[in-house]
């Protein structure tokens, strides 16, 4: 078994030396300082993890084949997810994300994962992953995305990778806006996070000015439509990445269509809850 500890060491001692600096300073200044940046190469060992390169079943393949296109460390450094943060993470899919924010976050860390009942496709891959001893600091949700099951201001971070666009997309035989009202759902994304705490939200991006319900036949949001309904619930904008921009893509195809699968134009921002 490998020790999870161990892979987490280079992010734990970061943390540490972070916080005696915070507790050396702070009795002079009252307000701590921000803490060192966290860099992509502090991400390698996690994504190195063995536990990563075995074939769970019901997944299609080990979760390192992903990591060239999606440049996880990338992203995980943009969001700068810490051990012993709790991180909600929407539309947790089939866990290739929820497998390495949970060791990002390490023993002391805890990650809620959420997804809605109408996306129940990944029960199988959570359950092969807790199975097999993955997901040791993570919770199971199913929930809309407008009913979040965490208490208000108790999370660092909440992430939602490729995801925003459901807001507007009804899946097969259910009720439109049974995913959840885009209004309250992002209402909700402020309410679980505490004050200062960050949103971190990707997706395929769509044409500009193309309308939310574009979403229903080809997965995709126009960035200007995420950034609006941000800001709308009260989150300042912080910043964006263009780390998976493509501007090849052709936005009016699906992610799904296989010259562009993995290679979409995806955008990438983050907001802050003030306080």
């Amino acid at each position: 078994m490998i020790d999870r500890l161990k892979v987490a060491a280079p992010l734990l001692a970061a943390l540490a030396i972070a916080a005696c600096t915070t507790t050396s300073q702070s009795a002079a200044t009252k307000a701590p300082p921000p803490l060192p940046a966290l860099t992509v190469a502090d991400y390698g060992p996690i994504l190195a993890d063995p536990a990563r390169a075995v074939k769970l079943e019901g997944l299609q393949a080990v979760d390192q084949a992903d990591d060239a296109a999606r440049k996880p460390a990338e992203v995980l450094a943009f969001a700068q997810i810490r051990p012993g943060e709790t991180i909600l993470e929407l539309e947790g899919g089939r866990g290739w994300y929820s497998e390495i924010l949970s060791i990002a976050l390490g023993p002391m860390g805890k990650l809620i994962v959420q997804y809605p009942p109408e996306f129940n496709y990944g029960d199988a891959a959570y359950k092969a992953r807790t199975d097999a001893g993955q997901l040791k600091n993570a919770t199971i949700t199913v929930s809309a995305f407008d009913k979040l099951q965490a208490p208000d201001n108790s999370v660092d971070k909440v992430l939602w990778i490729l995801g925003p666009h459901e807001l507007y997309f009804t899946p097969r035989n259910a009720q439109p806006g049974a995913l959840g009202d885009p209004v309250k759902a992002y209402a909700e994304i402020k309410r679980v996070l505490k004050p200062g705490g960050m949103f971190i939200a990707m997706d395929h991006a769509a044409e500009a000015g193309a309308p939310p319900s574009i979403a229903q036949t080809i997965h995709r949001v126009d960035p200007a439509v995420v950034l609006a309904a941000a800001k709308a619930a009260g989150l300042d904008y912080v910043d964006k990445s263009s780390i998976l921009a493509n501007p090849k893509d052709d936005r009016t195809k699906t992610p799904f269509t296989p010259d562009i699968r993995r290679h979409t134009d995806q955008f990438l921002f983050r907001f802050r809850k003030p306080g």
